[in-house]
């Protein structure tokens, strides 16, 4: 009897420890050994976060989210703004075009996924692991797809900017959520076809990810560091209403969306299944999908805040 009461103290005291340990992790631990960002790499951001914000606008000369920073987009330079209603079911999600003559700059900016668009959905579920491979590592399928027919539709309007502009104008991609990693993977193939763009440099290419998906393998996240920036707002292990919990769950889109369970069971299943997991053999995997390219994290490094 008191064998079996002392292991079930055993039992106990291990599950409160992995409670505690997981509830009051904070997402400043992910990165609190890595050096601050430099002042000239995060100027760009606020900027392409306006560019995304723009496509959600109905009224740019009146926009509901203010502008920060003294950054305001002028209406008359948007060169194409697309909504549902002009793109064919489960292409791509709405974007715009957008020339930023002030900081010489050719912006391409795709909206977030639509909780409500069937059409999002399509895009995002059209992935099992593993099936896309590309540039030498895997992606996500239905974000390959997306860009590329984006890249097809628009390419010709890319190219012409900035022929007519001057070689002094850089190429950027803006997306947030769904969209940036439809934008990261449309960098990677402006990169790899240049010459098609007027042969613009590669220093030339930004690609500003926020809140990205988890589109691509970890040899092509690091490959294009220097191209693509991702943004990612603090998370805990509690996944705070207002923090990006998609670039740190391990869990495939796919699987998140398509669940028949509750999001936070199912997280919480998730959650208990890769504690057991190495972090080695996760690493190993070379079809497991990370965030992309260069990571910048915004935290606030306070305990249970």
């Amino acid at each position: 009897m008191s064998v079996s009461c002392g292991l079930e103290c055993v039992l106990c005291l291990g599950c409160s420890r992995w409670a505690w340990k997981r509830l009051t992790y904070v997402g400043a631990y992910d990165s609190e050994t890595w050096p601050p960002a430099a002042a000239e790499d995060v100027e760009p951001i606020p900027r392409a976060c306006r560019a995304v914000l723009a496509v959600y606008e109905e009224d740019l000369a009146n926009p509901r989210y203010a502008p920060t920073g003294g950054y305001r987009m002028d209406p008359s330079e948007v060169v194409k703004r697309v909504p549902y209603d002009q793109i064919p079911d489960g292409c791509c999600p709405p974007y715009l075009i957008y020339v930023d003559r002030q900081h010489k700059e050719v912006i391409l900016a795709v909206r977030g996924l639509n909780l409500i668009r069937e059409s999002d959905y399509k895009v995002l579920l059209d992935n099992r692991l593993g099936q896309q491979m590309f540039d030498g590592g895997f992606v996500h399928h239905g974000l390959l797809q997306a860009a590329t027919w984006l890249l097809n539709h628009e390419g010709d309007t890319l190219r012409d900017l900035l022929c007519k502009l001057g070689p002094e104008y850089k190429l950027v991609f803006a997306g947030h959520s769904l969209g940036s990693g439809i934008a990261a993977l449309m960098t990677i193939i402006v990169v790899n076809h240049r010459n098609e763009f007027g042969g613009i440099p590669r220093n030339q290419i930004r690609c500003y990810a926020i809140a990205p998906a988890r589109c691509m393998s970890l040899n092509l996240a690091v490959k294009y560091a220097d191209v693509i920036y991702s943004v990612i707002l603090q998370a805990s292990a509690c996944l705070r209403l207002f923090d990006d919990f998609l670039p740190r769950t391990p869990t495939p889109l796919e699987h998140i969306f398509g669940s028949i369970f509750c999001l936070p069971c199912f997280l919480f299943l998730v959650c208990l299944r890769d504690t057991f997991i190495p972090e080695k053999r996760k690493l190993r995997d070379p079809r497991r999908l990370y965030a992309p390219g260069r990571m910048y994290h915004i935290v606030e490094r306070k305990f249970c805040r």
